[in-house]
This record gives C-alpha cells, sequence and structure tokens, in this order.
C-alpha cells in the first residue's frame, strides 16, 4: 500500500531561529564565516575572512564592515558603493559579531545600512539599538561598549537609513553629551506616510565630518516611514546648530534649506537629513546615498545625458564613499612615518 506523502502542517508557525551557537569550522579548525568575504556578484561564500595587505604604501587597503541581519536589506548596495569607491568591503550577519566570531577592531569603518530591523515592530531600529546595548558576550561586553572604544581608536561609523535610526536610538548620535545617551529621536514622518523619493540636500559648510569633505549639495533617494527628526528643547537644538552637527539639510529646487513638504519629505526639525557626533567620526543621515552610485541609478539620467553629454557617470552618492575611504587611506599612509620619527 503507496503511503500518503507526509505534508507540513500550514496551521504550525515555522520553528525560530535561535540566537545562539558555536562557531562554524573547517577541518584544519579555521572560521568559516557564513556570509560575505567581500562583493563577488552577490554569491555567498564560506571562505574564512582573512587581513588583506595594502596594495600600495601611499593606497593601503580600506577595510569596511557590513553588518547585515535581522530585517537589514541594503547591505548589497553598501558593499558595491565601498568596492567602486576602492575599498574592501566585508558584509557578515550581526550575529557573528555578537558572539565574538569577527571583531569590528580588523575594521577601519564599522557600517549599519538600511532596512527594517526587527519589523521595526517597535519603532525603528528601537529592538537593534536596545540589543547592541544590553547584549553582553562572554566577556561581559556589550557591542556597544566596542563601538565606544572603537571611534576611541580613531576609526568610523555610518548609518544610513534604519542604521541611522540605530545610532540615533543608541545615543551616538549627536552625542553632545559624550555619554552616548539617547539626546534626540527620530520619529513617524509628518506627512503620515512612508515616503519614497528624490531629494535635494545640502551640506552644511562648518561640518568636519571627512564623509562630507568637499560637497556642496547633492541628489539622492529616501525611502522612509520615520524619518522626522525631533530635537527636545531649545538648548540641545542651539548646540547641535553651533557645532554644525546637522551637517544635511533637504533643500527646495533653489537649494535653500526648506520645511515645505515635499522637499522636506518628514518635517525633521533643522531641516535635517543627517548628523554628525562632536568628532566627525560618527554620520547617519535618513537619504540614501548607496542608491544613487551610478549616473543611470537616476530616473531623469536619460534628459540629463542629451542636455549634458560630458556629464559624469557617477551618482553623488559615492562621493561620500569615495570621501571616506580617501580619508582613511591618508590617515594609514602617514602611521609609518609618524612611528619613524619617535623612534628616532
Amino acid at each position: 500500500m503507496n503511503e500518503q506523502p507526509k505534508l507540513p502542517d500550514l496551521n504550525t508557525p515555522p520553528r525560530p531561529q535561535l540566537d545562539h551557537g558555536g562557531p562554524v569550522t573547517d577541518a584544519n579548525g579555521n572560521l568559516q564565516v557564513l556570509g560575505f568575504k567581500s562583493v563577488d556578484a552577490g554569491h555567498e561564500t564560506t571562505q574564512p575572512l582573512g587581513h588583506s595587505q595594502a596594495a600600495t604604501p601611499f593606497k593601503p587597503q580600506v577595510k569596511a564592515l557590513i553588518l547585515t541581519g535581522f530585517g537589514i536589506n541594503c547591505e548589497e548596495e553598501f558593499a558595491a558603493a565601498y568596492q567602486l569607491a576602492g575599498a574592501e568591503p566585508t558584509i557578515v550577519h550581526l550575529n557573528q559579531v555578537l558572539h565574538g566570531h569577527v571583531s569590528i577592531h580588523d575594521y577601519d569603518i564599522l557600517n549599519f545600512p538600511g532596512g527594517f530591523s526587527f519589523g521595526d515592530d517597535l519603532g525603528s531600529g528601537v529592538v537593534l539599538a536596545n540589543k547592541l546595548r544590553y547584549r553582553k558576550n562572554a566577556e561581559g561586553r556589550t557591542l556597544l561598549d566596542d563601538i565606544k572604544q572603537f571611534i576611541a581608536n580613531g576609526k568610523f561609523v555610518m548609518g544610513i537609513c534604519n542604521g541611522f535610526q540605530v545610532l540615533v536610538k543608541l545615543g551616538l548620535l549627536p552625542n553632545l553629551s559624550g555619554n552616548v545617551t539617547p539626546e534626540v529621536t527620530l520619529t513617524h514622518n509628518a506627512s503620515g506616510r512612508y515616503e519614497d523619493r528624490w531629494v535635494r540636500l545640502k551640506v552644511n559648510p562648518n561640518s568636519n565630518s571627512p564623509f562630507l569633505k568637499g560637497i556642496e549639495s547633492m541628489e539622492v533617494p529616501v525611502r522612509h516611514g520615520e524619518g522626522r527628526l525631533i530635537i527636545k528643547g531649545e538648548e540641545t537644538l542651539a548646540e547641535i546648530e553651533d557645532r554644525a552637527l546637522n551637517c544635511l539639510a533637504y533643500t527646495d529646487f533653489d537649494g535653500s534649506p526648506t520645511d515645505v513638504y515635499p522637499h522636506n519629505p518628514n518635517g525633521a526639525d533643522l531641516n535635517c537629513a543627517g548628523l554628525t557626533d562632536t568628532t566627525g567620526q560618527v554620520f547617519g543621515l535618513m537619504p540614501h546615498p548607496e542608491a544613487f552610485l551610478s549616473l543611470y541609478n537616476h530616473p531623469d539620467w536619460a534628459r540629463r545625458k542629451r542636455q549634458n553629454p560630458g556629464l559624469s557617470e557617477e551618482g553623488d552618492g559615492l562621493r561620500l564613499f569615495r570621501n571616506i575611504v580617501e580619508h582613511v587611506q591618508s590617515q594609514t599612509a602617514a602611521l609609518p612615518q609618524e612611528a619613524s620619527q619617535f623612534s628616532s
């Protein structure tokens, strides 16, 4: 008698993925990081992570760590941006860092991409921020502890959209007090709906962030439902302005900062699209520069190219990534010279 195949019970929820587990190693005991060693046509690899050697003394390889998992979904574009900018991007699941399989300290730039971490169920970035703040590893340290040390070591952190929300909810932005406690928040757009549109941004000329060096304006898309920056208290608002931490502002067609919808898509205080911390090392923004790496990403590229055949084929967003990669390269290239001076 033929047995009927056992079909899955569609009424039973899937088995949850447990947030623990030991490292995966090969036969020789080498750590296998399940994820991406670097961007390679979007294919996964189990090749162990290694330390790359600098290509030349003058252009050392910059290593960018890009976190994914729990609903983050912009990691591929993030990695493509760094690859185009001349860096070595590595995408890893956040659990690989939380369980100690990957150390953020082996990298130059730590990146929090956009997406919908934990479904934004308790508010955008809230759950992920709490996970980084309170979840302790075997040594009793949180990832926030490591991030603070990472910044103290002179390294850089960038968060885009949901990543920006995480940095704000953690208190890493704007971090006026230096105590890493939340001082501002990002909440629902004033329009009451999800906004998916292109916006124009103006860079605060007084910003000290290397991410924005030499950039005056840019055009990039936004894709968010909770991008409205709220700054509580006149003192906090004034200090953010005085220290030029409001590094990016939404503008109208004339390039003037505006609170008028839809040029300002969310009604943010100070018309603010991005913040830096007081050191300039931590940078976050709601719009998506990684979504405009090529001229051909823009919906109006054909008309613009016809009007100006010599128009650059690079997108505005790529400049941010080139800036920080070149800055890290210049810092790294200067280290051996400084060391030799101290040793003489």
